[in-house]
């Protein structure tokens, strides 16, 4: 069990056909942060879990002890896990659930830089605010744009626009897609009651992640981030930390082909069946 009186840290990244350069950037991106959270705050050695979901395990043994490497030098033990196979997502990052001994577990993709600052500041807010059970950071797209991971409850209506519409069509539907993205949220302070995350990033209370039983793995990809919020929502606090930042280059479904279209639908369709279907929101119904 975690020391309470520490704040203990792992990590878990779950990669599927991963390039070696976007494995690199990640590392890279943790090395410097890691670095500056030890300035920061005295920690123990963190483990971080590189959950390879590749059919044809592309990573090399080489690669990855290049990747290892990279992260000793801030006492960060890298382990790798595959030959599993694709089980999905949140399968994968269920896989360490049960190994993990620390205070505070972050969840990321392969696709994320995470600045400077960003653990530093994530920690220190989670130290600080005991009914926080997982908080979510500021993103945004390599070109600067802003990503917006923090979300409403989707209706079907959204649901449909933003899954499966081209984002020239998607400009009709302007309004809804900024409530249900939270455009309102502020930018210069925390923000509480947050309804549902992105899983590109996700920093837990690893007693919240654990008590809800991480992902339903009954969701291959697509919509198991909406669910876990909703279920860890219940026992515990969601918050928007905008201090802590984050580039992500993931995302688009609809920009992905049919395999990940009908993955969505699919993961949707069981989303709505068990938390409940909306076919409008306020927003559908003023537009």
């Amino acid at each position: 069990m975690p020391n309470e009186c520490s704040p203990s840290l792992s990590i878990s990244i779950v990669c599927f056909d991963s390039s070696e350069l976007e494995l690199r950037m990640l590392v890279a991106s943790l090395h410097e942060s890691i670095r500056e959270l030890r300035g920061a705050v005295e920690l123990p050695q963190i483990v971080a879990y590189l959950i390879d979901n590749s059919e044809q395990q592309k990573l090399t043994l080489d690669i990855f002890s290049d990747l290892a490497q990279a992260l000793e030098e801030q006492q960060v033990e890298l382990r790798l896990i595959q030959g599993h196979g694709n089980i999905g997502y949140g399968r994968g990052h269920n896989l360490v659930l049960k190994e993990l001994e620390s205070k505070y577990h972050l969840i990321l993709n392969p696709d994320i830089r995470v600045q400077e600052e960003c653990l530093s500041i994530g920690l220190a807010f989670l130290e600080c605010n005991k009914d926080i059970g997982l908080a979510s950071p500021y993103a945004e797209y390599a070109d600067g744009s802003k990503q917006y991971l923090c979300k409403r409850y989707p209706s079907v209506q959204t649901f449909i626009v933003r899954g499966f519409l081209p984002n020239i069509a998607k400009r009709l539907f302007k309004k809804r897609l900024a409530r249900f993205e939270m455009h309102d949220l502020a930018e210069d302070q925390p923000s509480s009651n947050i309804p549902l995350v992105s899983g590109c990033f996700m920093l837990f209370r690893t007693e919240a992640f654990r008590k809800v039983g991480g992902f339903d793995e009954n969701y291959f990809l697509y919509f198991e981030d909406f669910d876990l919020s909703l279920r860890l929502g219940k026992i515990a606090e969601i918050a928007y930390v905008p201090a802590m930042r984050i580039q992500h280059d993931g995302g688009h479904a609809a920009k992905k082909g049919w395999a990940h279209l009908k993955m969505f639908a699919s993961s949707g369709i069981r989303f709505f069946n068990t938390h409940g279907w909306r076919f409008f929101s306020q927003a559908d119904r003023s537009e």
